[in-house]
Protein backbone atom coordinates (compact mmCIF):
# COMPACT_ATOMS: atom_id res chain seq x y z
CA UNK A 1 0.00 0.00 0.00
CA UNK A 2 0.95 3.62 -0.49
CA UNK A 3 0.06 6.59 1.69
CA UNK A 4 0.52 10.32 1.32
CA UNK A 5 0.06 12.36 4.48
CA UNK A 6 0.00 16.14 4.51
CA UNK A 7 0.70 18.38 7.47
CA UNK A 8 1.31 22.03 8.26
CA UNK A 9 -2.03 23.63 7.47
CA UNK A 10 -3.76 26.05 9.77
CA UNK A 11 -5.00 29.58 10.28
CA UNK A 12 -2.70 32.45 9.29
CA UNK A 13 -3.15 36.18 8.85
CA UNK A 14 -2.86 37.81 5.44
CA UNK A 15 0.79 38.39 4.63
CA UNK A 16 1.87 35.47 6.78
CA UNK A 17 3.63 32.24 5.88
CA UNK A 18 3.03 28.53 6.22
CA UNK A 19 5.02 25.49 5.23
CA UNK A 20 3.16 22.39 4.14
CA UNK A 21 4.76 18.96 4.20
CA UNK A 22 3.75 15.72 2.54
CA UNK A 23 5.25 12.36 3.37
CA UNK A 24 4.93 9.37 1.09
CA UNK A 25 5.24 5.90 2.54
CA UNK A 26 4.63 2.30 1.65
CA UNK A 27 5.70 -0.01 -1.14
CA UNK A 28 7.35 2.64 -3.30
CA UNK A 29 10.12 1.95 -5.75
CA UNK A 30 10.38 5.40 -7.27
CA UNK A 31 8.56 8.70 -7.10
CA UNK A 32 8.48 10.46 -10.44
CA UNK A 33 6.56 13.68 -9.85
CA UNK A 34 5.04 15.28 -6.80
CA UNK A 35 2.72 18.21 -6.60
CA UNK A 36 0.36 20.33 -4.62
CA UNK A 37 -3.20 21.11 -5.59
CA UNK A 38 -5.86 23.06 -3.77
CA UNK A 39 -9.61 23.24 -3.68
CA UNK A 40 -11.42 26.29 -2.37
CA UNK A 41 -15.08 26.12 -1.32
CA UNK A 42 -17.31 25.96 -4.36
CA UNK A 43 -14.41 25.69 -6.78
CA UNK A 44 -12.67 22.93 -8.66
CA UNK A 45 -9.36 21.49 -7.56
CA UNK A 46 -6.49 23.35 -9.20
CA UNK A 47 -2.75 22.92 -9.58
CA UNK A 48 -0.64 24.99 -7.21
CA UNK A 49 2.86 23.68 -7.88
CA UNK A 50 4.49 20.60 -9.29
CA UNK A 51 7.96 19.09 -9.14
CA UNK A 52 8.98 16.75 -11.95
CA UNK A 53 11.49 13.92 -11.84
CA UNK A 54 14.00 15.96 -13.84
CA UNK A 55 13.97 18.67 -11.18
CA UNK A 56 11.85 21.10 -13.11
CA UNK A 57 9.01 22.87 -11.38
CA UNK A 58 5.92 24.73 -12.45
CA UNK A 59 3.52 26.97 -10.61
CA UNK A 60 0.08 28.43 -10.98
CA UNK A 61 0.31 32.05 -12.05
CA UNK A 62 -1.53 33.08 -8.90
CA UNK A 63 1.25 31.78 -6.62
CA UNK A 64 4.39 32.53 -8.64
CA UNK A 65 6.90 34.47 -6.59
CA UNK A 66 5.12 33.63 -3.34
CA UNK A 67 5.13 29.81 -3.12
CA UNK A 68 8.06 27.44 -3.47
CA UNK A 69 7.88 23.68 -3.94
CA UNK A 70 10.79 21.49 -2.89
CA UNK A 71 11.48 17.78 -2.52
CA UNK A 72 13.59 15.50 -0.38
CA UNK A 73 13.75 12.34 -2.45
CA UNK A 74 15.61 10.37 0.19
CA UNK A 75 12.83 11.05 2.69
CA UNK A 76 10.09 10.75 0.06
CA UNK A 77 8.78 14.15 1.02
CA UNK A 78 7.57 17.26 -0.75
CA UNK A 79 7.15 20.68 0.77
CA UNK A 80 5.30 23.84 -0.12
CA UNK A 81 6.61 27.06 1.37
CA UNK A 82 3.86 29.65 1.18
CA UNK A 83 4.73 33.30 1.77
CA UNK A 84 2.73 36.52 1.48
CA UNK A 85 -0.48 34.58 1.90
CA UNK A 86 -3.73 36.11 0.74
CA UNK A 87 -7.33 35.36 1.71
CA UNK A 88 -7.81 33.87 -1.75
CA UNK A 89 -5.24 31.21 -0.89
CA UNK A 90 -7.74 29.75 1.55
CA UNK A 91 -8.41 26.15 0.50
CA UNK A 92 -7.79 22.53 1.28
CA UNK A 93 -4.35 21.67 -0.05
CA UNK A 94 -3.71 18.21 -1.43
CA UNK A 95 -0.44 16.49 -2.14
CA UNK A 96 -0.12 14.03 -4.98
CA UNK A 97 2.59 11.80 -6.32
CA UNK A 98 3.01 9.81 -9.51
CA UNK A 99 5.03 6.82 -8.46
CA UNK A 100 5.96 3.22 -9.17
CA UNK A 101 5.21 0.57 -6.57
CA UNK A 102 7.06 -2.64 -5.73
CA UNK A 103 4.43 -4.61 -7.61
CA UNK A 104 5.18 -2.67 -10.78
CA UNK A 105 2.21 -0.35 -10.91
CA UNK A 106 2.71 3.30 -11.85
CA UNK A 107 -0.12 5.58 -10.91
CA UNK A 108 -1.15 8.79 -9.20
CA UNK A 109 -1.80 8.84 -5.48
CA UNK A 110 -3.43 11.58 -3.40
CA UNK A 111 -3.27 12.61 0.21
CA UNK A 112 -6.28 13.47 2.34
CA UNK A 113 -5.62 17.19 2.35
CA UNK A 114 -4.72 19.86 4.87
CA UNK A 115 -6.77 23.00 5.37
CA UNK A 116 -5.25 26.45 5.01
CA UNK A 117 -7.24 29.46 6.12
CA UNK A 118 -5.94 32.97 5.52
CA UNK A 119 -7.93 35.46 7.54
CA UNK A 120 -7.49 38.34 9.93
Amino acid sequence: QVQLVESGGGLVQPGGSLRLSCAASGSIVRIHAMGWYRQAPGKERELVARSESDGSTNYADSVKGRFTISRDNAKKMVYLQMNSLKPEDTAVYYCNAYLTTTWGSSQLYWGQGTRVTVSS
